[in-house]
């Protein structure tokens, strides 16, 4: 992707961050990266979002050097950097303090898949990473939590194109996509999701999780090889595998 062409979708995917009501003032930060070349766009840190222009978007390569642009690139920049060489599949990230996502890192707790909405999105629980140590914080705190966050996923064996956000403990949420944009769906459906499991937990105490086969069933109906959700992507008059007759679409 050229990079001004990155740039634009960058400051778009900050500016939905935004408007969606998930960051306030200038908490929060949205990357993309161009895999050919090696290269990072972000937000710039500490400009409120009612004054980001795509020309504010600051480029750095995969060892934080900033490579173009006049102002400082985002305090979060070495926790994308981190993420960005270690899943390789993944072309953008989002960052917030959405409430619920934060208040979930704050108990330390997972997000479990209590319900169907969440099966939709992610296959699993949202997972939480182990607390950062005083060494960590003192060595890299912002490369130290993004090697937090591989470690849990390589810990529990997690994909993360199927698991695509996560909490970091005492912190806040991480969420990512083939996309700058796609990272940006993917934290406002951790938000709500991390919402619906509050309201859950205010409701029934401890409640019981999804059923395994009902999360497998929804998420793979989406997500799955035979993926058969929505409408085909492919010419007029061919479509994608549908199930038996019996399965309703929402």
């Amino acid at each position: 992707m050229l990079l001004d062409k990155l740039r634009g979708a960058v400051c778009e995917a900050n500016l939905e961050l935004n408007r969606r009501g998930i960051v306030l003032y200038t908490w929060g930060n949205v990357s993309g990266i161009d895999r050919g070349r090696g290269l990072v766009v972000i937000k710039p840190s500490g400009i409120p979002y009612e004054e980001m222009r795509p020309e504010h978007m600051v480029v750095v390569d995969l060892d934080n050097r900033v490579v173009e642009g006049d102002l400082r690139p985002s305090s979060d920049t070495r926790t994308h950097t981190v993420l960005y060489r270690a899943f390789p599949q993944i072309g953008g990230i989002a960052h917030t303090h959405s409430v619920h996502a934060v208040a979930w890192a704050q108990a330390r707790r997972p997000v479990p898949c209590l319900g169907t909405t969440h099966a939709d999105h992610c296959a699993g629980p949202i997972p939480c990473t182990a607390a950062l140590t005083p060494e960590e914080v003192g060595r890299d705190y912002e490369a130290e939590t993004g090697d937090a966050i591989v470690r849990r996923f390589a810990d529990d064996r997690l994909d993360p194109m199927a698991v695509p956000m996560v909490l970091v403990a005492g912190h806040g949420p991480f969420a990512w996509g083939p996309s700058p944009d796609e990272a940006v769906r993917n934290a406002v459906i951790l938000e709500e999701t991390a919402r619906m499991a509050t309201l859950t937990t205010v409701v029934a105490g401890s409640p019981q999780p999804l059923e395994d086969y009902i999360l497998s069933y929804h998420y793979e109906r989406k997500h799955g090889k035979d993926a058969w959700y929505g409408q085909p992507e492919t010419p007029s008059g061919s479509s994608r595998k549908r199930p038996p007759r019996n399965r309703g679409n929402v």
